[in-house]
């Protein structure tokens, strides 16, 4: 299988990356992207990627998305460990995170 991350355009984190799948009139989204930036920020070496669901398809389907947001957990090298669905709360994805670092 290919690596689904390659060609994404950005950067995966040095510990371990959020990626969130989000679509534009998903309002639960946007708190999404608040919580998990905040959460990148505070802790070392971790990334959070937004994807726009309907432009990346191939990636949706692929990775089965059925709803947004959603997101995924990924450790140093890109594999998924944790992935949940809704809108999450920090001390859960900070929890999350401990799976993959």
């Amino acid at each position: 299988m290919t690596e689904p991350w390659a060609g994404l355009g950005a950067e995966l984190g040095e510990r371990a990356t959020l990626v969130q799948f989000s679509s534009a009139f998903c309002a639960p989204c946007r708190a999404t992207r608040r919580v998990l930036g905040e959460v990148a920020a505070l802790v070392p070496g971790v990334a959070h990627v937004e994807i726009d669901a309907e432009a990346r398809l191939d990636l949706v389907r692929r990775l089965d998305i059925v709803k947004t947001p959603t997101v995924l957990v990924l450790d140093a090298a890109g594999r998924i460990v944790r992935r949940a669905t809704g809108q999450p709360r920090k001390a859960d994805v900070i929890a999350a995170l401990g799976e993959a670092v």
